[in-house]
């Protein structure tokens, strides 16, 4: 079998269990491809459109897999009710379409933010904060709160950034629908008019643009994706960002962060609508309808999503979205080491209350595509905030009216 994966930092554990797999069945597993989620995307979709896949098991993601739905083969007859019983209902369905089940899932994914504790707990730092603000450095609890925060720390001596996001692709086309949504707005309403272009989505674009125009993000940020925000952090440059709980366990390691230790993490605060930020979605495992192992690629899929498998995720800090697997993460979280105590009731709070998938449609990444480019623009100050949401709108629109 061949096999097309997502790969780097929390992804690349559950790879190494593959040589037991092969020893225990016989069969062998070739990797064809590993790259980033944006990487890998564009390969399956320049393949699907040469018609040259070459691999049977894929990785996949609940914002992607539409794209190329028709090319993925049914899992329904491949794995019995009593095989996904474990699974959440809820991810589980969301990797189906039209009834057929096409991805189980690995893990499931919702931000939380991750902040400097050493910085936060400072007494010269609480200091000046509550002299200038008025009240009490902590953990932000409003959007409103994590703006001044994040200010703060970008213009005292440490050479810090306050915050900072990922700037580029879907990565900044997620942030922005989150903030979005925090704002009171939405990408489109119940009779799918888009309107990212009215107020929330605009306050939502302002409120990147005022962060970046005071210093308080990277100047390079447009280039980020998760891996160079990752590095951000870990090499103590940025005081709190938002990031998917997987990367927990790299932050924490000594040999690879600078900041472990000396960091936690806090639920996304909430907008002036009250809600939450919550870009939710799950990484899983497809199979190509084009695949000549079918049996043996279900075998694969089982095995890598195995509670046994799952189990050894979620102490790197992935989210299980096995049952089982959930509820020992949580039971275990009890006792232990109060920072991961704290880790796994914020994500758990964030998972039952601020999940919000990307909208089901098969455009989710041309419309990224589209809207991207223009926050970037909104971002660095090109363009007004208007004109760059009703121009990335328009051409929103036009792409949905066009036949699938």
């Amino acid at each position: 079998m061949r096999a097309a994966l997502i790969g780097g930092g929390m992804y690349e554990p559950l790879y190494e269990s593959i040589a037991k797999f092969e020893r225990d069945t016989g069969a062998k597993v070739e990797i064809a491809f590993k790259g980033n989620n944006y990487e890998l995307d564009k390969k399956i979709n320049q393949d699907v459109v040469k018609h040259s896949i070459n691999y049977d098991v894929i990785s996949t993601h609940t914002s992607l897999f539409l794209q190329y739905a028709d090319d993925l083969e049914p899992l329904n007859s491949w794995f019995t009710d009593d095989e996904l019983q474990d699974f959440s209902p809820s991810i589980l369905y969301a990797g189906k379409i039209d009834g057929d089940q096409l991805m189980i899932p690995r893990l499931a994914d919702i931000s939380v933010y991750f902040y400097r504790t050493d910085l936060f707990n400072d007494e010269a730092n609480k200091s000046k904060f509550k002299a200038i603000y008025k009240y009490d450095l902590a953990p932000p609890e409003t959007l409103d709160q994590m703006k001044d925060i994040a200010v703060f720390f970008s213009t005292i001596e440490y050479g810090l950034s306050g915050i900072q996001f990922a700037g580029k692709e879907e990565a900044i086309t997620g942030r922005f629908m989150e903030l979005t949504q925090a704002f009171g707005g939405d990408f489109f309403d119940e009779n799918k008019k888009v309107i990212l272009n009215e107020i929330g989505g605009l306050k939502a674009a302002q409120y990147l643009r005022d962060l970046y125009s005071v210093g308080a993000m990277p100047k390079d940020m447009l280039n980020y994706l998760w891996d160079e925000e990752e590095y951000n952090f870990a090499s103590g440059k940025v005081a709190m960002y938002s990031e998917w709980p997987g990367w927990y366990s790299t932050l924490d390691d000594p040999t690879s962060s600078t900041v472990a230790g000396k960091f936690d993490v806090f639920r996304a605060p909430a907008g002036p609508s009250g809600v939450h930020p919550g870009w939710g979605g799950a990484h899983g495992f497809a199979i190509m309808k084009s695949s000549n192992h079918k049996q043996a690629a279900a075998a694969l899929v089982k095995f890598l999503t195995s509670a046994e498998n799952m189990t050894s995720e979620s102490k790197l800090g992935s989210t299980p979205v096995r049952l089982s697997v959930w509820e020992k993460v949580l039971n275990d979280a009890k006792t232990g080491d109060p920072r991961k105590r704290n880790f796994y009731k914020v994500l758990n709070t964030a998972l039952t209350e601020d999940f919000r998938t990307p909208p089901p449609i098969k455009q989710w990444i041309p419309l990224s595509d589209i809207l991207y480019p223009y926050l970037q623009r909104i971002i660095i100050g090109d363009i007004s905030p208007k004109q760059g949401l009703d121009a990335a709108a328009k051409e929103i629109t036009r792409m949905m009216a066009q036949p699938e």
